[in-house]
């Protein structure tokens, strides 16, 4: 056979595909929907890395490194402060900027800089001070809007972040959050950021398990119709095709629906890109131009899908005898052989066995050995499926009308009821499997951060100068808030900070209540001044303080360019037993009330206020920022919490939850072509049932029960499947094997609720077909 033969034998199949009438026509557009779905989530999925390097360009060109080097005032320097912020959960990028030359560097998106009072937005910020959801974080920006940042100086489209004209900030230069700078960018030999091997086995599979039912949802559209195009190839039969040839025209129709679906997909894609720009998932946005799939996987794709059409519909059609008086599918299947499906997943897990116990210390995971046995596992889901459901429905007994309806259709055509559902447990076994990995792993990327919750819930800290303790009363009046604690701070040393001194120990300033967050004080007064031993650093504690010794205070700036400044221990040391503070740390060092601490020390302490909130007021947090803002335009709002997460494992984990809503819609609309399909090839036979008078409730339910059990079989199987897969995946990163039930289940119901949203939106089409004109034929 040569490939002239098969090239007229899948033209003739898609010409039969247009122009075979109006069944023909339905036929197309239902598998080109389908397939344009997962085009578009192929297409959008090739996308996200390029997206992916975009959002991170940006960022990297718009880095104002404030811990750089001290540089003098020039004509191209700039001044620039982080003000950075969260509104309701939000993040929101602030900077302050004062401009001291004609040529100081401008950021990214911005023609020029705002005026002192004045501010440029994000387009999503300016849109949130418009309304009336962003009252509170208006008052916290007391700046005119002038202009817009364009989207060179943004990572995504619904980003919150704007520049804030100001004056007199370069007295504010501290080393680490003001700083004066000559240029926007990364920093010059900065050492690369490398992902553990754990981190990257997390990446793999996530991508493996999002796109698995994504191929699975592509073949099981070009399928669509399939009995009723088998009954037309009869006809070729009838009047001289041979069965290969008859297969292959069968091929090519299968081919014309997905050329039609690739330009579906690609308008899909297009409209989902353009609707990227104004939505925002788990904090994740990108403007449209970001999302620009890889030429190279766009092209694989586009080869990929129609040649996987032909490939599957001549595998479906090998198990058929198609002669010229029918079709021999009407008659009962052969039953389905299980020791070739077991082999799927016993090979997937050949595949990753050899990498059992690995861990991160035995260098990277095998990727090719990875990804296939992921692959394997998953794939032998759609394998054992359809034998799981035929073998199931085939012991299935007595029952009602609508069950005995629905289990007979089952029991005739288990294959099309497996196919409908395999998406669905592809990705729920792959969704369960990840699961129990971030679950199994998240410990290793999460620390304590020894902050107790009970004390306080957040914590301001102020800038070098800023009267904390008057701070405090202010903070004590805003609305939400209990109680608030401050404490000033700074470091002693045995000589000044120029020449790094050898011991130091720390000195804390606050009033009689606040100390007694950090000590045990019996009796305290203004002015008295304490040792407190006990505590971490007591060594050095004991070597320093020392009545009538002289000790120098740790400067503000961070290059040690301002005067000296000196303390004298004075006598009368009150010594007390430090306790446990607020952040977690036991602390030995000096302690000091507001009437001991001499102006010049004053003016080299950091403050911070410890608040307890009312957590039944709503917006506390909120109003918290405010004030802060008020005090202090560079304050730092911090929200406690006593564990931490890792970023990297947190963005990849945000990636995939990104991800898994992407595929769980797609899942959604494919479901819904598929049933709508299936009601289609129905119609005569439902139509037939109400003519003899069946209730339309006993066929409402019999279609429930053809969805519901094969569902069921479904999310078992994908269950196992997943529990199998996770375990080993966490005995290869040497975790403890545990199963994270509330996730499991989460995954499971999740699928479940797709299936019933599905099923109820199918219901309308189902009743308008439920009619005995629908017998009518030409």
């Amino acid at each position: 056979m040569n490939a002239r033969q098969w090239g007229r034998d899948l033209g003739m199949g898609m010409k039969f595909a247009f122009t075979g009438g109006r069944e023909g026509r339905v036929r197309v557009l239902l598998t080109a929907i389908g397939v344009g779905l997962g085009v578009a989530l192929l297409l959008l999925t090739t996308a996200i890395p390029s997206a992916m390097a975009v959002r991170h360009d940006r960022d990297e060109a718009r880095l104002d490194y404030t811990y750089g080097p001290k540089r003098p005032k020039a004509a191209n320097t700039l001044v620039i402060a982080d003000a950075d912020t969260t509104y309701r959960g939000k993040d929101v990028r602030g900077r302050l900027v004062e401009p001291e030359g004609p040529r100081a560097p401008v950021a990214p998106g911005l023609s020029k800089y705002p005026a002192p009072g004045d501010m440029v937005v994000s387009p999503a910020l300016r849109e949130l001070l418009g309304s009336g959801a962003g009252k509170l974080l208006r008052e916290r920006l007391p700046y005119r809007i002038v202009g817009t940042i364009g989207e060179p100086g943004l990572i995504g489209s619904q980003e919150l972040s704007y520049y804030a004209g100001t004056k007199n900030l370069a007295s504010r230069i501290n080393g680490w959050q003001t700083a004066r700078i000559t240029r926007f960018g990364p920093q010059q030999n900065r050492p690369a950021s490398h992902l553990d091997p754990v981190l990257i086995l997390l990446v793999l599979v996530v991508f493996v398990v999002l796109l698995m039912p994504v191929a699975v949802f592509i073949a099981t559209a070009v399928r669509f119709g399939g009995e009723r195009r088998d009954r037309r190839l009869a006809a070729l039969r009838l009047v001289g095709s041979d069965s290969r040839m008859t297969r292959r025209i069968a091929a090519g129709e299968a081919l014309a629906g997905s050329l039609v679906g690739l330009l579906f997909g690609t308008v899909f894609f297009l409209l989902g890109r353009q609707l990227a720009g104004s939505v925002e998932i788990m904090g994740v946005s990108v403007f449209p131009s970001y999302l620009n799939p890889t030429p190279t996987l766009a092209a694989l794709v586009t080869v990929t899908v129609p040649a996987a059409a032909v490939l599957v519909t001549l595998f479906a059609l090998r198990g058929v005898v198609i002669e010229p008086l029918g079709v021999v599918r009407t008659a009962k299947p052969a039953r389905r052989r299980l020791w070739w499906r077991l082999l799927l997943p016993l090979a997937g897990l050949a595949m990753l066995s050899p990498m059992i116990g690995q861990g991160r210390s035995s260098g990277s995971f095998n990727e090719y050995l990875v990804t296939g046995g992921v692959l394997l596992l998953l794939i032998g889901v759609t394998a054992l499926l359809p034998w799981v459901v035929e073998a199931v429905v085939a012991r299935l007994g007595r029952g009602g009308v609508a069950w005995q309806l629905a289990v007979r259709r089952l029991q005739l055509s288990s294959g099309s009821a497996a196919r409908m559902v395999n998406g669905i447990a592809v990705a729920v076994a792959g969704a369960i499997a990840i699961q129990m990995l971030f679950a199994g792993v998240q410990g290793d990327y999460t620390k304590d951060t020894g902050q107790d919750t009970t004390r306080a819930q957040m914590q301001v800290n102020l800038s070098h100068g800023v009267g904390f303790l008057p701070a405090a009363a202010k903070f004590s009046a805003t609305e939400g808030v209990r109680k608030a604690s401050a404490l000033g701070n700074t470091e002693l040393g045995d000589r000044d900070w120029k020449h790094s001194p050898t011991t130091t120990a720390g000195l804390t300033v606050g009033d009689c209540a606040s100390l007694r967050e950090v000590a045990r004080l019996d009796s305290c007064r203004d002015g008295d001044v304490f040792v407190a031993r006990g505590g971490e650093a007591d060594e050095d504690v004991a070597k320093l303080i020392r009545p009538g010794r002289t000790l120098h205070a740790e400067t503000v700036d961070g290059n040690n360019d301002e005067p000296d400044v000196t303390w004298t221990v004075p006598g009368g040391l009150k010594r007390v037993q430090a306790v446990t503070g607020p952040t977690g740390m036991k602390d030995s060092g000096v302690l000091l009330t507001p009437a001991a601490v001499p102006d010049r020390l004053a003016a080299t302490l950091g403050g911070a206020v410890f608040l307890s909130l009312d957590s039944s007021v709503p917006d506390a947090q909120e109003h918290v920022r405010n004030t802060a803002a008020r005090v202090d335009p560079l304050a730092n709002a911090l929200v406690w919490s006593s564990t931490e997460q890792s970023a990297k494992f947190t963005s990849i984990r945000t990636g995939m939850f990104v991800g898994a809503i992407c595929v769980l819609a797609l899942i959604g609309a494919s479901l819904l072509v598929s049933q709508l399909e299936q009601l289609r090839e129905r119609r005569k036979l439902l139509s037939a049932l109400v003519a003899f008078g069946t209730r339309r409730r006993t066929l409402s339910l019999s279609v429930l029960w053809q969805t519901a059990i094969p569902i069921a079989l479904g999310l078992l199987l994908a269950s196992t499947v997943g529990l199998t897969l996770g375990a080993v995946l966490l005995k290869m990163v040497g975790a403890t094997v545990g199963v994270d039930w509330p996730s499991v289940l989460t995954m499971t119901g999740a699928g479940a609720v797709v299936v019933v949203t599905v099923t109820l939106l199918s219901l309308p089409p189902l009743l308008r077909l439920m009619r005995p004109d629908g017998l009518r034929t030409e």
